[in-house]
């Protein structure tokens, strides 16, 4: 943890989970860039959490990592306690936390689905929960879903059943804030080289998946963390209630 910051030194502040690899930690690191103080969500690996709160003060910026299962509404309303104590309030969330299991319908493990949709669903609806509750004005929700809720890819059913409810908790989620000038926006990404993704994926189905949008490449967690820092910004906040697919031109 860094040492106490006060309200002066940064104008905003963002929640992000998820933010010890992958799409959760790109996003980190650009929201910090971006000048935002940033509190490091993360389930389990305090190590990748630390080097990413390293990596974000040796530029210069304000991060205090968190451990937070997402799904634990105790855990996750202490690192937000955390956030406005130590930075003063919350402009930003940014509920990149998730799992992913594929499998065939017919042989998905029933615990599998459970866990998943734990994190996924549950875990969202948390993370959205508090941050309905303390966002400051101007403040924005980013979730996650995914662009497999087009293409519809087999083994993808468990998850993107999860992440359909995400869908529908946004627009719900954006209306029911009326009045409170907070957005709330999903990104849904196509294949994006994350060890989430990778794993278990052989060169072959790597190489077809990025084959299919026509920019003809895996997106990298850099490239959602471009989305996610604008749907979070001023720029972005005309944007309200919307998934934006951000998948290179996959359906």
């Amino acid at each position: 943890m860094t040492e106490q910051n006060t309200a002066a030194d940064t104008a905003r502040v963002a929640i992000v989970t998820g933010a010890s690899r992958g799409i959760g930690r790109a996003a980190a690191l650009r929201l910090a860039a971006d000048g935002y103080a940033v509190v490091l969500g993360y389930a389990g690996r305090s190590d990748l959490a630390e080097q990413a709160l390293a990596d974000i003060e040796a530029a210069g910026g304000h991060a205090l990592a968190v451990q937070a299962d997402v799904a634990d509404e105790k855990a996750v309303a202490a690192m937000f306690d955390a956030a406005e104590e130590h930075f003063g309030g919350i402009d930003a969330v940014v509920n990149a936390a998730g799992q992913m299991k594929l499998s065939t319908v017919v042989d998905l493990d029933l615990a599998e689905l459970d866990a998943m949709h734990r994190t996924n669903i549950r875990g969202a609806f948390v993370v959205a929960q508090q941050a309905a509750r303390r966002l400051r004005p101007g403040g924005s929700i980013v979730l996650f879903s995914t662009s497999v809720m087009g293409t519809k890819f087999p083994t993808y059913a468990g998850y993107t059943a999860s992440k359909g409810a995400v869908e529908a908790m946004t627009l719900i989620l954006a209306r029911e804030l009326r009045g409170r000038d907070v957005t709330v926006n999903a990104v849904a990404p196509g294949p994006t080289a994350t060890d989430m993704f990778l794993d278990g994926k052989d060169e072959a189905l790597i190489a077809n998946l990025a084959a299919q949008n026509p920019l003809e490449r895996l997106g990298q967690p850099e490239d959602i963390a471009r989305v996610v820092a604008f749907l979070a910004g001023a720029e972005g906040h005309w944007v309200n209630g919307q998934v934006l697919r951000a998948n290179g031109g996959m359906v």
